[in-house]
């Protein structure tokens, strides 16, 4: 790892929690000649201390610096750099829970849940309890049947798998639950056909399908997949435990809501599958981005010189 070819770049530290370690990289004009740098652990932050002051680098909660543990390396001495190789604790209980409560099928049997709009917090469904909550398989599964069976496909006649009254059927990227009297007052359903040109493009037949919005803000939900079944788009919906009024995070800003949906299923996808590749679709199965998953436990930040030498906005800065 170099800062070879980034500009004025005066700190760069990348921490790698599955290994217990890390890279902090400093430019010679920050570090000193011969280098001047202290690093100590605090709680919840990273604190280099050089010539030019001290700075402090928010870590998460469950990461902390294993005292004693920077060393200086030969590496990069020539490109005017200094690197230095530290040792991480990370405390996989606390990694775990906060992993668990960032991703939508953190829903459990037996629980009470109410479903939002995210758009503006209108409740959806109140008080759902479920008695099963179960994962559906891949996304592509019926594609891949040929490949497995010898026979005519066993699935041809019957090719959803939909939730009984009180099952919660969790997808990729959607929730199956069964309808209930209360989504009159709450949703509306409109008939929408695939564009005809992409059908006659693609080769395949025009797809009629019957879209989900929420009644107060007309933001879509997600579609019915039959009369009884809702598919509920977890980039569209937020789901509470059902105690209580409040509307929590349901009206969090929309760019923070997404990213943090997804990177949360993306990863835990990827940790499922044990896979890094992904494949971003629009409802008609067109490909419009490929995603790679690497590293997905680093922690990196990058700081100007500037920054680091006390010319630039002062403060804390967060690895994220």
């Amino acid at each position: 790892m170099s800062m070879a070819g980034s500009e004025n770049v005066g700190l760069f530290l990348e921490l790698r929690k599955k290994l217990h370690s890390g890279l902090l990289i400093l430019g010679s004009d920050v570090a000193g000649c011969p280098p001047e740098v202290n690093v100590t652990g605090g709680e919840a932050s990273l604190q280099v201390r050089t010539p030019e002051g001290l700075l402090y680098l928010q870590l998460p909660a469950e990461v902390s610096l294993e005292e004693g543990s920077c060393v200086q390396t030969a590496v990069g001495e020539l490109r005017g750099e200094q690197h230095f190789r530290l040792r991480l604790n990370v405390d996989q209980r606390t990694e775990e829970d906060v992993s668990r409560r960032a991703v939508m099928e953190r829903l459990q049997p037996g629980e009470s849940y109410c479903f939002h709009c995210q758009a503006c917090g209108t409740r959806l469904l109140e008080d759902r309890v479920f008695k099963r909550v179960l994962p559906l398989p891949n996304g592509n599964w019926n594609a891949l049947v040929d490949d497995w069976c010898c026979h005519p496909d066993p699935f041809a006649n019957n090719a959803k798998l939909l939730p009984r009254a009180e099952d919660c059927l969790l997808g990729d990227t959607y929730l199956l639950v069964a309808r209930e009297s209360g989504c009159e007052d709450t949703m509306t359903q409109e008939l929408r056909l695939d564009d005809e040109t992409q059908s006659q493009e693609s080769k395949k037949p025009c797809r009629r399908r019957t879209l989900i919005s929420c009644q107060s803000c007309s933001s879509g939900l997600g579609e019915a997949v039959t009369p009884g079944t809702l598919k509920l788009y977890i980039t569209e919906v937020l789901v509470e435990a059902g105690v209580g009024d409040s509307r929590g995070e349901a009206l969090l800003n929309r760019a923070d809501f997404l990213e943090r949906t997804m990177a949360g299923r993306l990863l835990e996808l990827s940790n499922a599958q044990s896979t890094f590749r992904f494949s971003i679709q629009t409802p008609d199965e067109k490909a419009v981005l490929l995603l790679w998953v690497l590293n997905s436990d680093s922690i990196v930040a990058s700081l100007p010189g500037d920054v680091v030498r006390g010319q630039g906005p002062a403060g804390q800065r967060p690895a994220s």
